[in-house]
């Protein structure tokens, strides 16, 4: 199993590079996990408390289970993936089966925040976008899909979201093999990307 782990900061168009990426290959050989459904299980707290944690910080992730999930595929072995709820700021009761491919893209902002997961990735890329776009794309995210108050993003984005890019998103980059400008000449960089994984299908 090829594993590529895709991280840059909220906004960056990750979602993009990895359907640019997959687009042609074949479903049944290409997966996609996003960090996203890993964050921790926050069912103790009360929906207030809730949308109060810093989901940009890397304790924000159940990493342990990730890996796990990580290690069970690589060994052929099928998992029941969490499924997360941005509306509620928890995990669903229900899970997705998911089950190994040749080829499997991780995405999510701190990927490539966390040693062992960084360890298991073949292939690291970094997504890099102007952090002036990354704020409108956000925005407008938040407030449209997620229920998001507009003043409560932009507190939300100057109190957690740059200081937590800042300080861990941000300097991942040093671990990427291959940083894409999310930008309309980002083309080689995915045909290289692309061109890897085919070798791995034949």
């Amino acid at each position: 199993m090829l594993v590529i782990g895709i991280a840059g900061g909220t906004g960056c168009g990750k979602t993009t590079v990895v359907n640019q990426i997959i687009n042609e290959l074949p479903d049944e050989e290409v997966g996609v996990i996003s960090q996203d459904s890993y964050y921790n299980d926050l069912s103790h707290l009360t929906l207030p408390e809730r949308r109060e944690t810093n989901f940009d910080h890397p304790n924000s992730i159940d990493f342990k289970l990730l890996a796990q999930h990580l290690k069970a595929l690589k060994d052929g072995h099928s998992i029941q993936q969490p499924v997360y709820s941005f509306l509620e700021c928890n995990r669903k009761e229900e899970t997705v089966p998911t089950h190994p491919t040749k080829v499997l893209i991780v995405e999510g902002i701190l990927i490539l925040t966390n040693p062992e997961i960084r360890e298991m990735c073949d292939i690291k890329i970094f997504v890099h976008a102007d952090s002036d776009e990354r704020l409108i794309r956000r925005l407008k995210r938040d407030v449209n899909e997620r229920g998001w108050d507009l003043d409560e993003t932009l507190e939300k984005y100057q109190t957690i979201l740059k200081p937590m890019h800042d300080q861990f998103i941000e300097p991942s980059k040093e671990y990427a093999d291959i940083i894409i400008p999310n930008n309309k000449y980002n083309t080689v960089a995915v045909d290289i990307v692309r061109s890897i994984v085919n070798e791995k299908l034949v």
